[in-house]
């Protein structure tokens, strides 16, 4: 639906759900107080537009909406892709559920993407920093973009919440849903071709993280597998061989990469040293999942991670679901 004839949009942003809009109420309600709330596109993804239940008086002071389905599906990429084909602005931006953009957020990227860059990305802040789990599952996967952090080129950005020009994600035709079922991979590629990627610090927005430690521990096995996975999807057996063999290092890289971002971020919270045992645990167990990608392939993994997604209140602790909301 577009109000408004002959005119595009500035910024179409791809939100998914697996059945109802409820689930995504929060996110639009922060993104309607935006300033440049009149210049986006929010583009629902649904299994189904008859059973979704998108409530409009939600969706008003938008540019527009489009709601896209899909079907049945275990895998958000497939239908983060289908948003990316649906979408009619030239720049596109991923939220998920479970994060609250900051004031400021779809400005700072709209305007960020006047210059050449491929892809912007924001910084994030912690919207449930009272567990140390939180924290944890938090540096594994946003690390280094985690407030504060400065501006500026980037190898890579924030998987599932950056910015990408729309043309450049649609030239991967069929490719598209691969690459962005481990989107560092995406953005490795991008660069490779000769693209360069920014982070912006004015667009910030704050990520809810799985805080009980139980469901933490499937869910860092199943996000290093699906990672390793889709890192060699098409390598030659030799390849596969050598990144397995080398995996059992990886988490102790990143784990010496993560303590000054660590000591960065704990600001006033005390969480540093506290956050350093369970995230090394952390680590190894996302490098057990990559091990396994690499040797064995995905198996379940891309299902089991998306239901993490969708279930994120429900691995948080009952005092922290409140303040999702």
């Amino acid at each position: 639906m577009n109000p408004q004839a002959n005119v595009t949009p500035a910024l179409s942003v791809i939100m998914v759900t697996p059945d109802r809009f409820e689930r995504l109420r929060h996110t639009t309600r922060r993104l309607r107080e935006e300033s440049a709330a009149g210049e986006l596109e929010i583009v629902i993804v649904a299994p189904s537009i008859a059973t979704v239940g998108v409530d409009e008086r939600e969706l008003a002071g938008f540019f527009s909406y489009r709601v896209v389905e899909t079907g049945p599906t275990t895998s958000s990429a497939v239908r983060r892709a289908a948003g990316v084909r649906a979408a009619s602005a030239p720049l596109i931006a991923f939220t998920e559920d479970h994060c609250l953009p900051e004031p400021g957020w779809a400005r700072a990227l709209i305007d960020a993407h006047r210059e050449p860059w491929a892809a912007v990305g924001p910084v994030f802040l912690n919207g449930n920093p009272q567990s140390l789990t939180s924290w944890v599952n938090l540096l594994i996967e946003y690390g280094p973009w985690v407030s504060p952090v400065e501006a500026g080129r980037r190898d890579h950005i924030p998987p599932h919440n950056s910015s990408y020009k729309r043309d450049l994600l649609i030239g991967y035709g069929d490719r598209l849903e691969g690459m962005l079922e481990a989107e560092t991979v995406l953005q490795w590629d991008l660069r490779a071709r000769g693209h360069e990627l920014y982070l912006e610090p004015a667009a910030a927005t704050r990520h809810f993280n799985i805080s009980l430690p139980g469901p933490t521990i499937p869910l860092r096995l199943a996000v290093g597998r699906m990672f390793g996975a889709a890192r060699a999807r098409g390598w030659p057996l030799a390849r596969r061989a050598a990144y397995a063999a080398a995996s059992p290092l990886i988490p102790f890289v990143r784990f010496i990469r993560l303590v000054p971002i660590a000591r960065r971020c704990s600001g006033g919270r005390r969480i540093f040293p506290a956050v350093l045992p369970p995230l090394l645990a952390g680590l190894v167990l996302d490098g057990l999942g990559e091990f396994l990608g690499y040797t064995l392939g995905g198996g379940e993994s891309v299902a089991r991670v998306t239901g993490f997604e969708y279930d994120r209140e429900r691995n948080m602790r009952p005092r922290e679901r409140a303040e999702i909301l």
